[in-house]
């Protein structure tokens, strides 16, 4: 089979369209459709479905693009561990983790590891939905439970707790709970019941549901969520990492919190040679064990810091 017409037909599938297709390519439309239907004709089938809105792909289509798919990936990792020099760190390095973490926690820190390696081209995709490594959605990930996908290299980094905050200025006009109940008098900002989330967190929200909030504010993500408590609207349930970058915020009931929660970072076995894959690693390592020794010292310098009721799983 002729590699330069699998990879017009992958274009084509990818796209949907010919023209962008040939955009793509750098390709006149006439060009692609030629090598398409003489790839049609060397399989003796025909591969996409044409409409006046584009093209669609037939069932022997839908065989091929997963074939050319993972073949592309394949490549990718090929080139990956090629462009990775014995002594250089650059290129890009596609990064999956959820949209709390990597706003509140990761991306802030970023700019350490572009100080130390300013070739890096880092593409950080932030959403709940897990990416697959060993396809090569992404090159590495960060995720609030241990990877399940085989062939991964995994290291647990640190562990989060979800607990209840709320701004000084807040807590001033509306006064501090000191009990669960006294919750009930107060409005409550949370994720999204719907949304997708530990079940540490979201069984401390249930917990915490059940005392009947006059006021109640849920959002898809932790900025968000994290937004409206830091502008005065509430006492909201968020990750206890946010902390150390927003001093303002004040703990609410400090004998309650959620079960514990591991972090790890996964990446697939064949980058394990990967030099852009180890400075990440060893960023993200580093960054960590200055994380836990500043919660350690706000911890300890904190007034009362008696052991936290846990919610059990």
């Amino acid at each position: 089979m002729d590699w330069d017409k699998l990879r017009i037909f992958h274009a084509v599938a990818d796209a949907g369209s010919l023209t962008h297709a040939g955009d793509s390519l750098h390709l006149s439309q006439s060009a692609v459709s030629r090598q398409i239907r003489a790839l049609e004709d060397s399989l003796n089938t025909t591969l996409f479905h044409r409409h006046a809105r584009g093209l669609i792909l037939t069932e022997q289509g839908e065989l091929l693009f997963e074939a050319t798919r993972a073949m592309n990936k394949r490549l990718e990792t090929a080139e990956a561990r090629i462009r990775d020099s014995e002594e250089e760190v650059f290129g890009q390095l596609r990064v999956t983790t959820t949209t709390g973490f990597g706003t509140l926690w990761l991306a802030p820190r970023l700019t350490k590891l572009y100080e130390k390696y300013p070739e890096m081209k880092i593409d950080l995709m932030l959403e709940e939905r897990v990416l697959d490594l060993p396809m090569r959605e992404a090159d590495v990930a960060i995720r609030m439970k241990e990877p399940s996908q085989a062939d991964l290299i995994r290291k647990r980094l640190m562990s989060i707790r979800m607990r209840m905050y709320a701004s000084r200025n807040y807590l001033d006009d509306h006064g501090t709970p000191a009990t669960m109940q006294d919750i009930g008098m107060h409005r409550l900002i949370s994720l999204s019941p719907s949304s997708p989330q530990v079940s540490a967190g979201k069984l401390l929200v249930q917990q915490l549901m059940a005392q009947e909030m006059p006021s109640l504010l849920t959002v898809n993500n932790y900025f968000g969520a994290l937004q409206a408590v830091i502008n005065n609207l509430g006492i909201g349930v968020l990750p206890d990492y946010v902390v150390e970058d927003f001093p303002d915020l004040v703990r609410v009931l400090p004998d309650i919190e959620s079960a514990e929660v591991p972090v790890f970072l996964a990446y697939p076995e064949e980058l394990r040679q990967s030099k852009r894959i180890s400075a990440f690693r060893d960023f993200v390592q580093e960054e960590v064990i200055a994380h836990r020794r500043r919660m350690r010292e706000t911890v300890e310098g904190s007034p009362g810091h008696d052991e936290a009721q846990v919610l059990p799983e």
